[in-house]
């Protein structure tokens, strides 16, 4: 039998066990970038906020995330928070993801929102706006718009980065490949067959978030 013909027989033979990992992967992923986004959203406020404590509270955030790798994060959360609190491996692993993804689109907003220009701002301060109600209505939705590309990048990375979380025992994409291969001292055919999902996903999100960005670019 050929290694290609191998493959093939492991793709379709195990198809139902990938799609229940299938559909794990996007709860975890669709979870943990919903509280990804307050989290980036809230921090990034406090990027620009111009009240020391606040920035140094998202420096610190920033810099804890960006010094650690996300396996790290995941770990600690899982059984540090065990200590605490007794945490699924479904929440421990979207708090892990969340807590990660959050640093960079906190980021990625804040960049959007100083991006716009002051005089946005300014006209909004002369209509009688607070600044708070002409962040809410004249710059967030501006900057929102801008970050509409590297949000799709960070949301891709964000469902590739849910492989980790197989680690703390998550039966998604990677921890189906892992434990069919182990089950049937085969690896390389449920790795391959992994990478073709993870491809797939990525290029449907692809094309999705390019459509986005075309979208708006018409309506600018």
């Amino acid at each position: 039998m050929s290694a290609i013909t191998h493959f093939f027989e492991v793709f379709i033979g195990s198809y139902d066990l990938f799609l229940e990992g299938l559909k794990l992967t996007f709860l975890l992923s669709a979870a943990s970038l919903a509280i990804a986004f307050i989290i980036g959203l809230i921090f990034a406020i406090f990027k620009i906020s111009n009240i020391k404590v606040l920035e140094w509270i998202a420096d610190a955030y920033i810099w804890i995330v960006r010094g650690t790798p996300l396996i790290v994060q995941i770990f600690v959360l899982y059984y540090g928070l065990a200590e605490i609190v007794l945490l699924s491996p479904f929440w421990a692993g979207t708090a892990g993801l969340a807590f990660h993804s959050g640093a960079y689109i906190a980021e990625i907003i804040r960049g959007s929102i100083q991006s716009i220009d002051k005089g946005q701002s300014e006209a909004g301060r002369t209509l009688g706006m607070t600044k708070g109600l002409t962040m809410r209505r004249i710059i967030l939705p501006q900057a929102f718009r801008r970050a509409v590309p590297s949000l799709g990048n960070q949301f891709i990375i964000g469902i590739k980065d849910s492989s980790l979380v197989s680690f703390i025992g998550m039966q998604e994409l990677f921890g189906v490949a892992s434990t069919q291969g182990s089950n049937n001292f085969d690896y390389l055919p449920y790795y391959l067959t992994v990478a073709v999902y993870y491809l797939f996903i990525v290029l449907i999100l692809t094309l999705i978030v390019n459509k986005l960005e075309k979208r708006m670019a018409r309506s600018d």
